[in-house]
């Protein structure tokens, strides 16, 4: 078997034995968050990330205020590192019970450009935050190889690594390829389950025509199998429920079902093992009929271990029937 892509790194940015998967403090649920014209994908985002434990932890402890100096004249564009103050201190006022200031929300709009008064898109605002705290992490180190780069908090807690693995149907030769992943986008056209959507993300691919695999050992383009695993679990599961079509680009409003504890095993590499298991800790949810407007909600379960709808500035207590019953458009799932 010919591998690429994982190797190991020379440096670890950040010590996996220093991150905490549970609550260290028990909080009562924190305040909603104001809506400043179309900003509802950007605040479940916030959300979400909020009262995800292991960033939680990280940020309420204020650790990266020892690496960091926080200038007020610094901007996004050249010191991203604004951002992990930022979300602190948007963690430390919201699971205050302190609503958020605006100005706080206002500086996350810089991100990826996007507008206020615009309608984003939840997934996207998502992707495009922890790039840029990726960044942050990254902020003044040099001479670091690509693998130390993926040993940072972000991808510490978010990232795992997809392998790729190739049989060319000619030599009967094997590749694998490993790819860094901090999110998985599934599609769920005519898909009912969470658990189906993962078995298609997992079978195996047929490669031909314009798609065939250039093989190595044959030096020219053959049919192959390609097989799409994920070799090496994140410790927080982030999954996009892809709701548009791609023929048509039009919402597949679908209900799909997800569980409340998910064994991430028959998706992995290495499916023989033992379970692997994984919980739900929110919800985005996007209401409407098309993709291009619309409102987001979210429900997350705060430290209390109580679900809460969050829909702007209203906070709600809700059971755990209600959250599975919706049409999620993300889904977060803790180790």
């Amino acid at each position: 078997v010919i591998g690429k892509g994982m190797n190991p790194p020379q440096k670890i940015l950040f010590p996996p034995e220093k991150i905490c998967m549970d609550w260290r403090q028990k909080r009562r649920p924190g305040a909603g968050l104001y809506n400043l014209g179309s900003t509802c994908y950007l605040n479940v985002v916030l959300q979400c990330l909020t009262y995800t434990p292991p960033l939680a932890n990280y940020l309420l402890s204020r650790q990266h205020s020892r690496f960091y100096r926080l200038s007020p004249q610094c901007s996004f564009q050249g010191c991203l590192f604004f951002i992990i103050s930022v979300l602190s201190q948007l963690c430390q006022a919201s699971l205050a019970g302190a609503l958020s200031q605006e100005e706080l929300l206002t500086s996350f709009v810089v991100i990826g450009d996007f507008n206020a008064d615009i309608p984003g898109d939840a997934y996207e605002f998502l992707r495009c935050t922890l790039s840029a705290m990726q960044a942050a992490c990254l902020s003044g180190t040099t001479n670091v190889d690509a693998s130390s780069e993926e040993t940072t908090i972000i991808h510490q807690i978010f990232g795992g690594f997809l392998r790729s693995r190739v049989r060319c149907l000619r030599c009967k030769g094997v590749s694998d390829f490993f790819k860094v992943f901090l999110d998985v986008l599934l599609k769920i056209k005519g898909t009912l389950s969470l658990t189906t959507a993962l078995e298609h993300f997992v079978a195996p691919k047929h490669l031909e025509g314009k798609r065939a695999f250039k093989c190595s050992k044959c030096k020219k383009r053959v049919a192959a199998s390609k097989v799409v695993t994920i070799h090496q679990a994140p410790r927080i599961l982030t999954v996009c429920l892809g709701r548009a079509d791609d023929q048509t680009s039009r919402k597949l409003s679908q209900v799909v079902i997800y569980p409340e504890y998910l064994n991430l095993r028959p998706y992995m590499s290495e499916p023989a093992g033992k379970a692997l298991l994984y919980t739900l800790y929110a919800v985005v949810v996007h209401t409407g009929p098309s993709c291009l407007g619309g409102h987001f909600l979210c429900y997350t379960k705060a430290s209390n271990d109580q679900w809460y709808k969050m829909n702007d500035v209203s906070v709600e207590s809700c059971d755990i029937r209600t959250v599975l019953e919706q049409q999620a458009y993300l889904l977060f799932y803790a180790r």
